[in-house]
């Protein structure tokens, strides 16, 4: 028996040499300056794209070679402030530690780049935007019209969304339109498309509760009006007896069940306008940059995807499972063709001194398992082809008394006081380092 556990620990040992070691004809991964792999040259187009080989996608530089897009979000100065008041702990660190923003700006990227990082990603500062690292830019656009008090989804028909997108994509894309350093925007963060920790019910059901006059009710009963033609051919499918349409949803059906069909279709329909406003803005103002997705919750509706492959570049995912969501992003790509960037994961330890009582994702006991959990997610991750790139939430640690939704986990690279966890960095450096070599197979 001890014979037999020695041998299966040379054989993890020599497996584990196999998995590091350079893939033939990749050992050199010279990178150009902005961070993308030189074993090929395409088309240099000054832009940041999306490209497909016969054994996967990458992205590519605005020099013409493979990217894969390295990130860490929420890279700011001031990241957080204490539930409740103005009181940032890392701002006021920093600031102590730097005396100004763009001294820190400089030293963050800088030690950001030693640790195999290529990408700032979503809410960074935008000094960290002059540092020459690429970077992406969250826009919010959901977030430019008023929801109504209980909604958790923007109402799309509202005559106000589209010149609300447009003024917004103005005022953001418009003066970042001719950064060869910007790789592209999200739309929006976890827009609610269906059923999850936030509402149990679909978004038809969500709009059907909305009050009388709002333009997404009155859009809702005109599709049901026109799929229906009648209220009584409405009340045989979904075994009601309203009176007319306008008391759907307002007059109590007991039994009564929604059709999924009808469910599905409207959907479509509130992502076909969200989707299409949202490029048409960004597009009017920025010809150039990728449009990135809106940065979905751990799951993707079907609806949603099939919609949106017409209007962006990348569809991108947060996630925060101790393995990456294979079936998910595989079921993606196959509804949408486009490749797909995890937006989030992270992992937070006990041994921080940080509560770690709110916030998504497993919590270890230690730093070293952070980073064990750190390799064998991004491992297995890089092994799909269809995936671009990795972005871990996030640079600092969120406050121990909460930030503004109570959230106190250890997320961050560096703690409060911007020192970093060593073991995991350590970590994370020696993978992003290597993940060309990882993804080698793509050179086939």
């Amino acid at each position: 028996m001890v014979r037999w556990a020695a041998a299966v620990g040379v054989l993890w040992v020599y497996l584990l040499l196999f998995a590091i070691a350079p893939v033939p004809g990749a050992e050199k991964t010279t990178l150009d300056r902005y961070g993308g792999w030189t074993v090929t040259t395409r088309a240099a187009t000054g832009w940041f794209r999306v490209g497909r080989e016969k054994a996967g996608w990458w992205l590519v530089t605005p020099a013409g070679h493979r990217f894969l897009s390295v990130g860490v979000s929420n890279v700011s100065y001031a990241p957080d402030t204490v539930q409740g008041t103005d009181h940032s702990p890392y701002r006021e660190a920093a600031s102590k530690k730097y005396g100004r923003q763009g001294k820190w700006a400089e030293a963050v990227v800088k030690r950001l780049r030693e640790w195999g990082f290529n990408t700032v990603g979503a809410w960074s500062d935008p000094a960290t935007w002059k540092n020459e690292m690429p970077y992406t830019v969250i826009l919010d656009l959901g977030r430019q019209v008023r929801w109504q008090k209980g909604s958790t989804f923007p109402d799309v028909f509202a005559p106000t969304f589209e010149p609300a997108v447009r003024r917004a994509a103005r005022r953001t894309c418009g003066p970042l339109a001719n950064d060869p350093w910007l790789i592209g925007y999200f739309t929006d963060n976890e827009l609610r498309w269906g059923p999850d920790w936030r509402n149990p019910d679909s978004l038809f059901v969500e709009f059907l509760h909305l009050d009388d006059r709002a333009p997404g009710r009155r859009a809702l009963l005109e599709f049901l009006g026109n799929r229906y033609l009648t209220i009584g051919e409405l009340n045989e499918e979904w075994g009601t007896d309203y009176a007319s349409f306008e008391e759907i949803g307002r007059v109590p059906q007991v039994g009564a069940h929604i059709s999924e069909a009808d469910q599905d279709d409207f959907l479509r329909l509130a992502a076909q306008r969200y989707f299409k406003i949202t490029e048409a803005a960004i597009r009017a103002v920025d010809e150039h940059h990728l449009i990135l997705g809106c940065r979905f919750a751990g799951y993707a509706p079907r609806p949603v995807l099939e919609v949106m492959r017409e209007h962006v570049d990348v569809v991108s995912l947060n996630h925060y499972d101790a393995q990456p969501p294979k079936a998910v992003l595989r079921e993606i790509y196959r509804v949408t063709g486009r490749p797909v960037i995890i937006t989030e994961f992270s992992f937070r330890a006990r041994d921080s001194g940080l509560p770690n009582t709110r916030g998504a994702g497993i919590t270890v006991d230690t730093q070293q398992e952070r980073a064990q959990h750190f390799e064998r997610y991004v491992r297995e991750l890089m092994q799909l082809p269809m995936v671009v790139g990795y972005h871990w939430f996030e640079h600092a640690d969120e406050p121990a008394e909460g930030r503004f939704d109570g959230e106190n986990s250890n997320y961050g690279l560096v703690n409060i006081q911007d020192a970093p966890y060593e073991l995991l960095v350590e970590t994370v450096a020696r993978v992003n380092r290597t993940i060309y070599r990882i993804t080698g197979r793509r050179a086939e």
